[in-house]
């Protein structure tokens, strides 16, 4: 895998992105990063995940491409299309099954599944044709990659495993270890240790890249959709250790676009935005699109007013009425305008979360040297400003000059060489069922299980690793394990986990199944003597688990469900 090719994937709420390396590894060279919207007179490292299917659900657009399509149908040829933006958020915070359907613009509802499969899709073939052309016309295979697709770091296990499977089309069945997830704020630290000082926009630490000075701590916040942060401290060799389990919340850069349209929403009363919502979804998108730009900005806003919004207010009120009853917002021949000092309250509930979340780390972590800004909501001058105001004190504020490429330039490194971050920190307490020989005054009366004559109690938790232990990252735990019965011919793995650092029984409160498999022990010769044994791995970014019967061979693997 070390030598092979690399595309890494950065699937965002808000843009999406790729990029490549066909060098081998031995030659220590930039990634290429594919460069969108110049059919439409951009030029940006991301594309914005809008995905455009049509009324018998069959893929169309994505990107830039979908946006532009759809912002010029009519309101009544919109309604019959299914066009998804933001639609990664779905994932976050929800209980996550495959029969999962979200919401498009129009208000009908497709597969969840269907409509990352198609985006990932997309991005793979994409991918593989801009490579051809800046080959000199070699053609390449997705097997011939490693893939990296990136995930936030604070997500459900459910989630990640639901953009692997959305992501199966990619790589061949039997080559699944083709497909790396790696967690964003991660790979933006990998890509962030080895910037000299002049790569951030803020000078603030020596010349020495962070990966050559040996115990530096630092922070990473990864800001997109999701704000995702990871602590670090630099080890032998410039690999990483992760300090602080992965923590963070859902009040990113989408946070402020929803305060922003609850201003709109506040000065357009009396139904009329509503009825601008409903009517012409595609302008909205547009508003929404330029409002990213006007939101990197510390100052008054300026953006003409949409005509058909116009149109509107114009049906029912005179428009400079709709603006005398909001304190900082103005109309001006034709424009909106937002105070500064207006902008900034759309901001306040996100910054206030985010502060929250590193004030809780910094309680735990007395020495940090400094806070990383990732991300494309990095790039507003509002957070910076407000994160250095309240931690400047604490610790110096670096943002990469290419806050929005961190995670690709840094899921490359981490595809050749997963072992970057050398040990995580176990988020659960992680354990498997089984059973023990019965005590009456230790155990509970109805976990009592009658093997012949003899009693047995089941449904303990064996703890397999704690809530907060180190675990490197090519770990493997080995735990021996035997039949109760003598003549089973099969055992059942099940696997749970909690918050708390001990649990006595899987049914506990706070306790809870994350899957199960069994494995076969076909030769009975040995009875109650016979051996399996289960592998498990914590400390690479997903969990897999695997039992072997030492009699046969015999095998049960899961990643789990």
């Amino acid at each position: 895998m070390a030598d092979s090719y690399i595309i890494a994937i950065d699937f965002g709420t808000a843009y999406s992105g790729y990029a490549f390396n066909i060098t081998p590894s031995a030659e220590d060279t930039d990634p290429h990063l594919k460069m969108w919207g110049k059919e439409v007179g951009f030029n940006t490292p991301k594309t914005p995940t809008c995905i455009l299917f049509d009324d018998s659900e069959e893929f169309m657009n994505f990107g830039y491409e979908a946006v532009e399509r759809y912002k010029k149908m009519g309101g009544k040829e919109a309604k019959k299309y299914h066009f998804f933006e933001n639609f990664k958020m779905a994932l976050y915070g929800t209980e996550i099954k495959r029969d999962l359907k979200i919401k498009s613009a129009n208000g009908k509802e497709m597969m969840a599944l269907k409509v990352f499969k198609e985006a990932l899709r997309f991005l793979k073939e994409d991918a593989l044709k801009t490579i051809t052309l800046n080959t000199a016309g070699m053609v390449f295979l997705a097997s011939d990659f490693t893939w990296v697709l990136t995930v936030p770091a604070i997500w459900e296990e459910s989630a990640k495993q639901f953009m692997r499977e959305a992501a199966a089309g990619i790589v061949e069945d039997g080559n699944e270890e083709r497909l790396v997830i790696a967690l964003e704020p991660e790979a933006a630290s990998i890509w962030c240790k080895k910037l000299p000082s002049d790569g951030f926009i803020t000078e603030k630490h020596n010349c020495t890249p962070l990966d050559e000075c040996l115990g530096t701590r630092y922070i990473v916040i990864d800001c997109g959709g999701t704000i995702d942060i990871t602590v670090h401290e630099v080890v032998e060799e410039g690999a990483l250790k992760e300090l602080h389990k992965a923590s963070g919340n859902n009040l990113g850069g989408q946070t402020v676009d929803k305060k922003f349209k609850e201003f709109l929403k506040e000065i357009f009363c009396d139904g009329i935005w509503e009825e601008y919502e409903e009517n012409y979804p595609n302008e909205v998108q547009k508003l929404m699109y330029d409002f990213t730009r006007l939101k990197q900005v510390d100052d008054d806003v300026q953006f003409i007013c949409p005509f058909n919004l116009g149109s509107l207010i114009l049906k029912k009120k005179d428009i400079e009425k709709s603006f005398e009853s909001v304190e900082g917002a103005f109309w001006v021949e034709g424009s909106i305008k937002i105070s500064k000092e207006k902008m900034r309250t759309f901001f306040q509930e996100s910054l206030e979360g985010i502060a929250g979340n590193l004030k809780e780390i910094l309680k735990k972590e007395s020495k940090i040297d400094y806070i990383l800004l990732v991300g494309g909501f990095a790039n507003s001058q509002i957070l910076l400003q407000y994160i250095t105001d309240q931690f400047k004190d604490i610790c110096s504020i670096l943002c990469p000059f290419r806050a929005q490429e961190a995670i690709l330039r840094g899921a490359i490194e981490f595809g050749r060489n997963p072992a970057w971050v050398a040990s995580r920190k176990s988020a659960f307490t992680y354990g498997v069922a089984v059973c023990e020989p019965f005590l009456e005054l230790v155990h509970k009366p109805e976990k009592k299980l009658m093997i012949g004559k003899e009693e047995w109690c089941s449904d303990m938790f064996m703890t397999l690793v704690k809530a907060g232990e180190d675990v490197s990252w090519n770990e493997t735990r080995k735990h021996i394990l035997s039949p109760v019965n003598k003549y089973q011919t099969w055992m059942s793995m099940r696997f749970f986990r909690t918050e708390r650092l001990f649990a006595k029984f899987v049914d506990d409160l706070g306790v809870y199944d994350i899957g199960s498999f069994d494995v076969e022990m076909p030769d009975i010769n040995g009875g109650r003597e016979r051996q399996v044994k289960l592998e498990i791995r914590f400390g690479s970014t997903e969990i897999t688990a695997t039992a072997t019967d030492m009699n046969t061979g015999s095998k049960g693997s899961i990643q789990f469900d």
